[in-house]
């Protein structure tokens, strides 16, 4: 069976040849602790009431499609976590960033900021209202453009089920030049990674709406 995971080293993600590990894994001989299992993993500031909904964070509207992306967060036995914060990044519908080092020729959305938070129900499910994210350059080759993406980060039960990762949109034409997707080499894991449309989740006359489930390893043991 192929792993499903990318290797630390992908040479045609270029950052990963200066960040990836040049010495062996030392294993640790200790378990976690048990602060590591059943400490606090996140903050304490209340979320805010449309902190989910990054169509709303302004004045005005943003400009784009809007979207509403849904789904669970499960671990790997199929059983939901509830009440863990899920938190998104993302560019604005002309694929720009508000951030110092995000200076390429696009323009930015004074009505989005492009980032959110909620917490998963008692069945583990989410929900975020955003706009779809634009490609955008990126500079690792020639004529480098990374698909329309949008990050997230779970935090799980506990440090040792923390998630960070990326969830794209079907039908992208960019994936076969994007070193990043590809450098997952099992490709039911790059599917993984796509997000559904879902008629059923879709708003009439105002948002598409994609399904995206989210699944956590290194599950805490149980007593």
């Amino acid at each position: 069976m192929t792993d499903p995971h990318p290797p630390y080293l992908s040479p045609g993600y270029k950052s990963t040849v200066l960040r990836a590990p040049s010495q062996p894994l030392v294993m640790p001989k200790l378990a976690p602790d048990a602060i590591e299992l059943t400490g606090p993993v996140f903050g304490h500031h209340e979320l805010g009431l449309l902190d989910h909904d990054l169509t709303k964070q302004h004045s005005g509207a943003p400009l784009g499609e809007r979207i509403v992306v849904t789904g669970r967060v499960t671990d790997t036995s199929g059983r939901p976590v509830p009440n863990t914060l899920v938190e998104v990044w993302q560019a604005n519908a002309s694929g720009r960033y508000i951030h110092l080092n995000e200076q390429h020729d696009a323009p930015l959305d004074p009505n989005f900021t492009g980032a959110g938070r909620c917490l998963t129900d008692a069945e583990g499910r989410y929900k975020f209202i955003t706009i779809k994210p634009g490609a955008y350059p990126w500079g690792n080759h020639h004529n480098a453009w990374r698909p329309a993406h949008i990050h997230f980060s779970v935090f799980g039960r506990a440090f040792t089920q923390r998630l960070v990762t990326q969830m794209y949109f079907p039908g992208d034409p960019l994936f076969p030049f994007d070193p990043i997707f590809n450098s997952i080499p099992d490709e039911k894991a790059r599917e993984a990674l796509i997000c559904r449309f879902d008629l059923d989740t879709t708003v009439p006359e105002w948002a598409l709406g994609y399904q995206w489930d989210i699944v956590l390893g290194g599950t805490p043991m149980e007593s």
